[in-house]
This record gives C-alpha cells, sequence and structure tokens, in this order.
C-alpha cells in the first residue's frame, strides 16, 4: 500500500464523508416524535397502573356539576349541603376544583369536615377557570382534560353528577363506559335533578332500542330526583367499603 492510499482515512476526510451523509439523511418529522412520545407515556400509564393497590385508601366522592351555577342559585346551596353531609361521614370530597358547583361541594366540604375528610381540587387551565376556588385543601393541577379525567377515577370511590354542561357530561360518560366495561366494579354513579331522566329517556329511545346498548348498561346509574336521595346510596357503599377494610385488616390482606 503506497503513501496516498493509506492516508484516504484523515480527519479531514472522515468529516467531509459525516457532512454528506447528515445531508443525504431525511430531516426527523416532528409530529412523528410528538406523537411516538405522547404514545410512549400512555404506555407508562398503562405500566403504572397494573401496580397500583385494587383500593383507594380513603373513600372518596366526586362531585361534578356546572361552573355556571353561582352562589344564590337554589341547586348551589342543595350541593353545599350535600357535600357538607357526606364530608361528616368523614369522607373525602373531589372537585374540578372551579367556580359554581364545585365551589359549592368544595365549601361544603369544609363546612362538615369531621377531621378525617379533605377537600380535593383538580383544576385546569380554562380562560373562564383561572384558578383553584378558595375552599380547596389540595390542589392538583392539570394542563389536558386526558391526565384530569383520569385522576378523577384514580382517585374517587363513588361520583355524584349534579346539573352541568359539556364538561359534565364527558365526566359522566367517562365514569359511565368505564363501569359498562368493567374497569371499575362497586362504584355508584348517581346523577341528581331533573334534567337527567331526559338523557337517559334519549339513550334508551335512540341507543337501546337499537340494540346499540345493553339493558344492563342502565342499571349501572342511579337516578334520583334531588341530593337527599343520593345520600343513603354514598352511606351504603361507604359502609360496605369500611366493612371490607375491617375484613381486610383482619386478614392481613390491607393495601
Amino acid at each position: 500500500m503506497d503513501e496516498r492510499t493509506s492516508k484516504t482515512t484523515t480527519p479531514e476526510l472522515e468529516e467531509l464523508r459525516k457532512t454528506q451523509a447528515a445531508k443525504k439523511r431525511p430531516a426527523a418529522d416532528p409530529t412523528h416524535i410528538l406523537d411516538k412520545a405522547i404514545y410512549q407515556l400512555w404506555e407508562t400509564i398503562n405500566d403504572l397502573d397494573q401496580i397500583q393497590p385494587e383500593r383507594v385508601e380513603h373513600y372518596r366522592v366526586s362531585i361534578f356539576g356546572s361552573s355556571r351555577i353561582r352562589r344564590g342559585d337554589p341547586i348551589y346551596e342543595e350541593v353545599r349541603k350535600l357535600s357538607a353531609e357526606v364530608a361528616r361521614m368523614g369522607i373525602d370530597i373531589v372537585t374540578g376544583g372551579g367556580p359554581g358547583l364545585m365551589e359549592a361541594a368544595n365549601a361544603g366540604a369544609v363546612e362538615g369536615q369531621s377531621g378525617k375528610s379533605r377537600s380535593f381540587g383538580l383544576a385546569i387551565h380554562l380562560p373562564t377557570e383561572e384558578a383553584a376556588n378558595p375552599f380547596v385543601d389540595k390542589v392538583f393541577r392539570h394542563r389536558t382534560f386526558f391526565s384530569r379525567l383520569h385522576h378523577f377515577i384514580r382517585l374517587s370511590s363513588a361520583f355524584i353528577v349534579m346539573p352541568g354542561g359539556i364538561g359534565t357530561a364527558l365526566e359522566l360518560f367517562m365514569v359511565w363506559q368505564l363501569l359498562q366495561v368493567k374497569h371499575m366494579k362497586e362504584h355508584p354513579l348517581i346523577l341528581v335533578g331533573t334534567m337527567w331522566p331526559g338523557l337517559i329517556e334519549w339513550l334508551q329511545g335512540s341507543m337501546l332500542e337499537r340494540g346499540l346498548v345493553s339493558p344492563t348498561d342502565f342499571d349501572v346509574v342511579k337516578l334520583v330526583g334531588s341530593s337527599e336521595e343520593a345520600i343513603p346510596i354514598i352511606r351504603e357503599s361507604h359502609e360496605r367499603w369500611l366493612q371490607q377494610e375491617r375484613e381486610n385488616a383482619s386478614s392481613g390482606t390491607n393495601p
């Protein structure tokens, strides 16, 4: 091998080869990278869900409802009294942390706190909701509805749905779907007030009659006319939960 051949891998030539190879390599698609990262994040969340305890450490009730129903409305006062009564049982209250009926529920939780219960707010940044209401003991701030809904599910043992709009309906159907496919069990889903029977009638007439849902799908929803009717349902569920806790403790299987 002569001297000219031995110098074909000089640092300068290697640098030139790398530059040419980089020019030939197609540019990475930012959208593809972002989609891949989000999918990997979802996979991580799914993996973490497999190691979470089957039972939460404390019985909590999520109360969903409109942010537009303000103090002075009879429904606001009804939610406040409902939440106070539930909190007196030693049950935590969970809301979206915003104004309206969320504020009413958190205010009632503070009023009824027995030393064992707390008031949670799962806040999300919206143009119409800048900060959590002042009655929240612990605030969790979310940037996406996906993570917020997931957090509601993880925290709660029961769900009470008061009158509300699109956001309330989203929360209702998310919980209903998980109960339908049995990703959650023995979690009461209670619809309070006069606006919900019309929705159920529409679902039965539009979906059930066409075989798009099963009759048993409606068994997981409890319709009540007032919040006073919701309290016995929550009390019964809470007592079952406490009994299971006592049985787990006596058998040494408490998480």
